[in-house]
């Protein structure tokens, strides 16, 4: 035993379980996930945005223009980051090449921002909720990236993540590149509350991946609400700036 713990003191550094950033490859000096310190600082943290939306804004404390004036069904979105280089890539190549390390990544660091969030006064919900993928896509894909996230998220941060609560009953066209008006078109009827029982007096969080105008989360949470949830918030890895900005 004496001549196992003298080896263990003084074995060389080769030997010594070594992680890289996935960012940038160096041997990481972080002491939880694989990204070191400087890429992590690096990252485009969202900064002043809205109190509701979380839309990027040039300063602190604000609502936007569209959250003042037709307030969304959902209570508050928390996201850690702008939709901007390199997360931008990291969710492309999480969602669109199935490469589950980089999205495993931005999960964990979201469940810290979260975290965090709770820490300072955000309340805390009481289920996770992916946003339901069309059946199409997802068997195209092979997997629902928003459903990943709420089952990494719901073992970080304790919190249950049902994944019979909310369907999707059509297979709309996708969403990406649409303007605000033909998302609500293309998201009437397409997602049923199937849970109602379940939903009545919690408070829940939607969880996705990207939130652009908010189309989607606004429908799905006037759908929860309607079945009588006491309150819906959103939870996604980034928001993307207004158009221009």
């Amino acid at each position: 035993m004496a001549l196992l713990q003298s080896f263990l003191l003084r074995r060389p550094a080769w030997l010594t379980l070594r992680r890289q950033c996935q960012l940038c490859d160096e041997t990481t000096d972080h002491p939880r996930h694989d990204i070191c310190t400087a890429c992590e600082a690096e990252l485009p943290w969202l900064g002043a945005h809205c109190l509701v939306c979380a839309l990027p804004l040039p300063a602190q404390g604000m609502v936007c223009g569209a959250c003042q004036k037709k307030p969304p069904a959902f209570t508050r979105v928390e996201a850690p980051w702008r939709y901007a280089f390199p997360v931008d890539s990291l969710i492309t190549r999480f969602k669109h090449q199935a490469q589950w390390p980089y999205g495993r990544l931005l999960g964990e660091l979201l469940a810290e921002h979260l975290q965090h969030a709770y820490d300072e006064g955000l309340p805390r919900p009481q289920a996770l909720l992916a946003v339901p993928l069309a059946q199409r896509r997802e068997r195209q894909r092979g997997f629902n990236q928003a459903r990943m996230l709420a089952d990494w998220l719901s073992r970080a941060l304790h919190i249950p993540a049902p994944d019979t609560w909310l369907t999707r009953t059509l297979d709309t066209p996708a969403q990406q590149g649409l303007d605000a008006a033909t998302r609500k078109r293309n998201l009437r009827q397409a997602f049923v509350v199937s849970a109602p029982e379940q939903v009545k007096g919690q408070h829940l969080a939607l969880i996705d991946d990207v939130l652009t105008t908010g189309a989607t989360a606004n429908i799905l949470a006037h759908l929860l609400l309607r079945a009588g949830a006491a309150r819906v918030d959103v939870y996604c890895l980034a928001r993307t700036p207004p158009p221009g900005g």
